[in-house]
């Protein structure tokens, strides 16, 4: 990836092309960790919608199980959003080329831990899916957090709800002669094709390679992230 274009995606000055092309980069990258993590886990991990419909079952079912996976999720979620406001705030007080950069470098590495806790853990279920469905949680919500964040709660990556609304919104304008927001229906189209093929690509990888599915992944978001991190790095030793 060039140097020049990962500092581009990441600039503290946010343009609308930058956040649209870190917008469906990220879109994939959750697609492809939610379609491969459900292979591993059977849960779709990138939106909390069916684990508080899951937490309402399983406290109406007796399932203690599922409602303690359910709330998991849902803490774990927030935790990665409470996560990366924390560390925007760090960056932005600090000045820091790597203010975006900082939460792409920790989901990085939860990305990689979830491929480690497959290879060592896969056997033991009972330990292995709360706590895998807890990484993949924590992973998205730092995701989400990010997104929103970076393009002032225009875009979102880990869920196509309200992507599918809002190009419905857009289409049902132009056939009512209103005329439709070309440039955001570009935006949406491709947050919506990006994380269809994110799923496809992950579901493929995961099947292929197993839990060395997420390496590929959490490579591309660390070069992505590691560019305005060594930035920031240079300038300490120059000072």
């Amino acid at each position: 990836m060039p140097q020049h274009y990962a500092r581009r995606l990441l600039a503290s000055e946010r343009t609308a092309e930058g956040n649209a092309h870190l917008g469906w980069m990220l879109a994939f990258v959750a697609g492809a960790t939610n379609a491969g993590g459900f292979l591993a886990v059977q849960q779709y991990t990138s939106h909390m919608t069916g684990m508080v419909s899951a937490a309402a079952d399983g406290l109406v079912l007796g399932r203690a199980q599922a409602l303690a996976t359910a709330l998991g999720a849902l803490l774990s979620f927030g935790a990665g959003a409470a996560c990366t406001a924390l560390l925007v705030h760090f960056g932005r007080r600090r000045r820091a080329h790597s203010v975006f950069a900082l939460p792409l470098l920790l989901e990085a590495a939860c990305l990689l831990l979830f491929g480690l806790l497959g290879a060592w853990l896969a056997g033991l279920r009972a330990l292995f899916i709360p706590a895998a469905v807890a990484v993949l949680c924590f992973t998205m919500g730092l995701q989400n957090a990010l997104i929103t964040k970076v393009s002032r709660a225009e875009i979102r990556t880990t869920h196509v709800t309200g992507i599918v609304t809002d190009l419905g919104i857009e289409l049902g304008r132009r056939l009512c002669g209103a005329g439709a927001d070309a440039a955001r229906l570009r935006l949406l189209g491709g947050l919506l094709l990006a994380f269809a093929v994110g799923g496809l690509a992950g579901a493929w990888a995961f099947k292929v390679m197993g839990y060395a599915a997420t390496l590929p992944l959490a490579a591309l978001l660390a070069l992505l992230g590691g560019v305005p991190a060594l930035d920031d790095l240079g300038r300490l030793r120059a000072r």
